[in-house]
């Protein structure tokens, strides 16, 4: 899979150094994936929540925090749409990010 943009994550683990271990293995696994369902995604990650409109949101470090994505399965694309602490999550609509 393409995941746009690592810069986001990175970013995020300046300010939340303790993340960047868990982004840093997300990233390349997603990088070296060859997802072609929310199945696929399921199989590694299983607390992973598929949403509607190809959106799927991990848990990370725990459920320390989140990470929302977009998954573009016939063009072999992630977008990142959210990366944040929980209680961030829970100030937004993970439908629609």
């Amino acid at each position: 899979m393409r995941v746009i943009s690592r810069k986001t994550l990175l970013l995020f683990w300046k300010i939340h150094p303790d993340a960047e271990q868990a982004l840093k293995s997300w990233y390349d696994e997603a990088d070296k994936a060859k997802w072609i369902s929310p199945n696929d995604i399921k199989k590694n990650y299983p607390s992973a929540s598929i949403l509607s409109d190809n959106r799927i949101v991990f848990n990370i470090k725990g459920n320390k925090y989140r990470l929302i994505v977009k998954v573009n399965y016939k063009h072999q694309m992630v977008w990142i749409r959210f990366v944040g602490t929980h209680a961030d999550y829970d100030k937004i609509d993970a439908e629609i990010i």
